[in-house]
């Protein structure tokens, strides 16, 4: 059995220990606490000696001494911003000669051109870059820090492995190992393939939510007071870290800037006709066509999102529930629902502004529907029907 196994989920952990984390934020935190409580050996280091500190107190692992009198790793995962990933994964390469190391940066062509570029000034020895292999668990969320660290944050999540032409299949089976045992999938990508399909997945809506939350900071409270869950779901992930998303667009400039420019001629089309409109009058010609082709194409691309089990989206009927802000009201509802043998497909909750209410959105099977409502409304449940 490798050093440091243990199980997870029943099965043996395959990752050799120890693995060294080089950066204590969201995911190297979770990592730690992912591999640890399997009792892979971890080792922290971090820039900041207080975060090192807080992750070791989480029980991520076990912090790197200055003297470094700790054994050599067999992984080294580098978890920093982007901006500072390839200095941090070259000094890795040099300092552990024995080590495959990896990083979980979010951005991954800019990071290899870097490494290459190391290379060719004579920085890194020829072999270094076998023993490295690009990954990116698309995992996260809108808290940052190891205090926001999830041991099941990787759980059932893709996880990118991009090795390019010259790592060793060594250096990839250790890495893809890594995900599978911290429960993520992996997904095979080259370096340019995952920054093109991140800039759509990820980049361009964090920028589109921050553009659109960034106009509710003058917006009258009176207004913020219609907010309804539309709000809430468009403008989630604005609250994100604006130093880390800085160094991810930047990183990722020319796929995101490519998708932006589409997005804004969509919006220039859309501003001259409801500037038309708002001159003319409604019926303006092509007004309507104009507003409703974004919409229509909006619904086209909502429909190719993969459904549930990553399969063809469904179409489900929604049936929408009050439900009173008390303790246990929602699991009172779920276990009803149990009750009435109909499996929750998808579930959203809406609070009703300045009311002690929620209103709870189950998604069922279409030919579900009409029972759960007869059978929720008998158990003296108010359903809300369109």
């Amino acid at each position: 059995m490798n050093p440091g196994a243990g199980l997870r989920d029943g099965a043996a952990i395959a990752t050799a220990g120890p693995v060294r984390v080089i950066g204590t934020g969201l995911l190297g935190a979770s990592l730690g606490l992912a591999l640890a409580r399997h009792g892979v050996p971890v080792q922290l280091a971090d820039a900041s000696p207080a975060a090192s500190a807080l992750a070791r107190d989480l029980g991520a692992g076990d912090l790197v001494a200055t003297a470094d009198a700790m054994p050599e790793p067999a992984l080294v995962v580098v978890a920093v911003p982007p901006d500072v990933t390839s200095d941090a994964v070259a000094e890795a390469l040099r300092a552990h000669p024995g080590a495959v190391v990896t990083d979980v940066a979010s951005v991954k062509a800019v990071v290899l051109a870097e490494l290459r570029a190391q290379r060719e000034r004579g920085d890194l020895i020829g072999s270094d870059l076998a023993r490295y292999v690009g990954s990116h668990p698309m995992a996260g969320r809108e808290r940052s820090g190891a205090a926001a660290a999830d041991p099941d944050l990787f759980a059932s999540r893709p996880w990118v492995i991009a090795p390019h032409e010259d790592s060793s299949s060594a250096a990839e089976l250790a890495v893809r190992t890594l995900a599978v045992d911290v429960g993520g999938i992996p997904v095979r990508m080259a370096a340019g393939e995952h920054d093109e399909a991140v800039a759509v997945v990820s980049h361009v809506p964090q920028v589109v939510a921050s553009l659109t939350a960034s106009l509710l900071t003058d917006t009258p409270t009176e207004a913020l007071g219609l907010a309804g869950q539309g709000l809430r779901d468009v403008t989630r992930i604005a609250a994100s870290d604006p130093r880390l998303w800085s160094a991810i667009l930047v990183g990722n400039a020319g796929a995101v800037a490519a998708r932006l420019a589409r997005v804004r001629e969509e919006i220039d089309t859309l501003v001259a006709a409801l500037e038309r409109a708002a001159a003319e009058g409604p019926l303006t010609p092509g007004a309507m066509a104009a507003a409703s082709a974004v919409v229509r194409r909006g619904n086209d691309g909502v429909a190719r999102i993969p459904g549930k089990h990553g399969g063809v989206r469904r179409t489900y009927a929604e049936v929408t529930v009050l439900v009173p802000d008390e303790p246990g009201a929602l699991g009172r509802l779920f276990a009803q629902v149990g009750e009435l043998d109909v499996n929750i497909e998808d579930f959203e909750m809406e609070h009703a502004p300045r009311q002690r209410v929620g209103l709870a959105m189950l998604s069922v099977m279409p030919d579900a529907a009409t029972a759960l409502e007869e059978g929720l409304t008998a158990r003296g449940w108010r359903v809300v029907v369109a």
